[in-house]
């Protein structure tokens, strides 16, 4: 589909838009009409987009919250398959189970969206989360939250398209154990084993998950192990410490393209993050966090080839953090959030670029959420950043929430300014055709939404509608048109949208999760579409409980309408459309053992999340669970 007519875009959207905003209404009017369930629990908690607890119906941000207990219930098992389905977060991996695996939250490039793992950055310019998202587990230990949109001023660099943020959930309840085991296609065996009990003043959850797949390519095999542990202790009604501990140990074959099948390529990744934390109240009106965090990667390439020595290249990534932020209530109209973040981080790199660099981050930043009436919530904020590398940055973000029918309508929007960090590479990389350009600016980008959320009677569910769009400049390309090719701040692009997102409760048995984006992404300069962003991606899953302990669902997932490059030519091309289907089902034998199955890709859809490397066909899996 031809994109360079920007002038017929709204057209094409005011369609979808203006279904959206008839549509949704309708749907929550016909499902207040029935019957009403039993109640469920208040309105979920976030924490990331405003770094302290909030409701979700008082946030003028656009925030997804997948909870362990989902996760569990969908028998999703990693990362790529929790953020695959969610509104405007197409994921794609370039092979099967293990490959790496790039995200585009709202249609930014993959190193433009930031990790948290348990509170600490995952992921900077230099080091990659591609390895950690397409090989991690997840467990009904874990929850993940996503914030939308630009979210440096509280996050800093990398939070372009917004953050994804994985915790460890604090233990409770009297001391339990869990222990599954699932076997099934291309020779998959995993295994988990979980903990968690909180006592006299100490929480614990610990997790640990370790497996291995052939996929279906030769040397193609992956093997990985997450683990996660998070300890807490009460020492005083203002004071709690804590630690968390989590890990990703993966090894994987890697053949390449299907035009190359690389026989004996190997990928090796270990990738560790702890922090200690502790929390405190001053006063009824004062809070707030410390946290010392580490992070430790090694990622090793093995390309042997017949009759030369193994090209061997390794990645390590070191870094060290220090988080303190203070929350202050003024009256019952303003809270105020300020603190700082300081980093030190180290890179080693002995492949193209030859890298060995250091560089370290101060940063202050301050936040206000002021409510200056009943039912509107309003947020402003700046941060600094200022890297020894580059400079300085600064960033600011506002977002707004009004209910005018408290408990059934929300309307919300938000403006906020983001960028990212140039990588050593970018900045210091030095090979016979390559040389780095010291004088780089970060890219920068700002970017707005307004949306409307319906929410059905008894917290039955939600009905969203967001409308997006982000500008990005200064973005770093790489010249290779002289000699010797070096980077420089030339393009700019522009990603612009409609998402759609359902989750509701129906008949007390029934419970359904669906999303539909809609998205333009552009680079302006050139005059091309961005490369692997869907115009269109729906999701919808479904799950019933039969009673008896008996539960069955089902999802489906269709990408349609995105360019690829060729991977034999090199050529732009028009990647083919996409559907695949999954179902599961569980059986509760009884209070301690639970029998589960699920098959992946039931239509047997042959298709390539990325160019040349094909994904996985048709599989079957089936485990057990048992508590204690």
């Amino acid at each position: 589909m031809n994109t360079h007519e920007p002038a017929h875009f709204p057209r094409r959207i005011a369609i979808p838009l203006a279904a959206a905003l008839t549509v949704l209404p309708a749907l929550a009017v016909c499902l207040a009409a029935q019957s009403t369930p039993e109640p469920v629990p208040l309105d979920q908690v976030v924490v990331t987009a405003t770094r302290t607890p909030v409701p979700l119906t008082a946030l003028g941000s656009s925030v997804d919250f997948i909870s362990g207990e989902d996760l569990d219930r969908r028998q999703v098992t990693t990362m790529r398959e929790a953020l695959g389905g969610i509104a405007g977060m197409p994921a794609f991996a370039s092979g099967a189970m293990g490959a790496t695996t790039s995200l585009f939250l709202r249609g930014a490039n993959s190193n433009q969206t930031l990790f948290l793992v348990d509170g600490m950055r995952l992921n900077d310019p230099n080091t990659d989360y591609a390895v950690f998202l397409g090989g991690a587990g997840l467990s009904a230990a874990d929850s993940i939250e996503i914030a939308r949109g630009p979210q440096s001023t509280l996050y800093g660099g990398e939070a372009v398209g917004g953050v994804v943020s994985l915790r460890t959930l604090k233990g409770e309840g009297a001391p339990s154990a869990r222990i599954g085991i699932e076997g099934g296609s291309f020779g998959t065996i995993q295994g988990s084993v979980g903990a968690e009990g909180a006592r006299d003043g100490w929480a614990y959850n610990t997790w640990l998950q370790s497996g291995r797949t052939e996929n279906q390519r030769p040397n193609n095999d992956f093997a990985g192990t997450t683990y996660a542990v998070r300890l807490d202790r009460q020492l005083a009604g203002q004071l709690a410490v804590g630690a968390t501990l989590r890990g990703f140990i993966g090894a994987y074959g890697s053949p390449g393209d299907r035009f190359t099948n690389d026989p004996d390529n190997r990928e090796r990744e270990q990738n560790q993050l702890a922090t200690l934390f502790a929390e405190y109240s001053v006063s009824p009106a004062w809070s707030g966090r410390l946290t010392l965090g580490g992070q430790d990667r090694r990622f090793v390439s093995e390309n042997p080839t017949p009759g030369l020595p193994t090209q061997t290249t390794v990645v390590t990534n070191r870094r060290g953090e220090l988080d303190w932020q203070n929350t202050i209530a003024l009256g019952a109209e303003h809270r105020l959030t300020a603190g700082l973040t300081v980093e030190r981080d180290q890179t080693r790199n002995n492949g193209f670029g030859d890298i060995n660099r250091q560089e370290s981050l101060l940063a202050f930043f301050a936040q206000d959420e002021w409510t200056p009436a009943e039912n509107v919530f309003l947020t402003g904020g700046l941060r600094s950043d200022d890297h020894d590398t580059f400079g300085r940055t600064t960033t600011g973000r506002v977002t707004a929430a009004w209910l005018p029918m408290p408990g059934r309508l929300k309307l919300r929007g938000s403006y906020g300014t983001g960028f990212r960090s140039p990588s050593f590479l970018d900045l210091y990389g030095q090979s016979s055709y390559y040389q780095g350009n010291p004088r780089l600016e970060p890219e920068h980008a700002h970017g707005w939404d307004a949306g409307v959320d319906f929410y059905l009677p008894a917290h039955r569910g939600t009905l969203s509608a967001t409308w997006f769009e982000t500008r990005f400049h200064d973005l770093i390309v790489y010249d290779f048109s002289v000699f010797p090719g070096t980077t420089a701040n030339v393009d700019q692009a522009r990603t612009r949208g409609l998402e759609l997102s359902a989750q509701a409760r129906l008949g007390g048995s029934w419970e359904t999760r669906a999303a539909y984006t809609y998205l333009e992404a552009d680079n302006l300069t050139e005059h091309t579409r961005l490369l692997r962003r869907p115009r269109q991606m729906l999701s919808v899953d479904v799950w019933r409980n039969l009673g008896g302990g008996v539960s069955v669902g089902a999802g489906i997932l269709s990408v349609a309408k995105r360019e690829d490059i060729d991977a034999q030519t090199f050529a732009t091309i028009d990647a083919p459309d996409y559907t695949v289907a999954r179902c599961y089902a569980a059986w509760s034998v009884s209070d301690r053992v639970t029998l589960k199955v699920r098959f992946e890709n039931v239509l047997d859809q042959h298709y390539e999340e990325v160019n040349g490397y094909p994904t996985l066909g048709a599989g079957a899996f089936a485990g057990v669970e048992a508590r204690f």
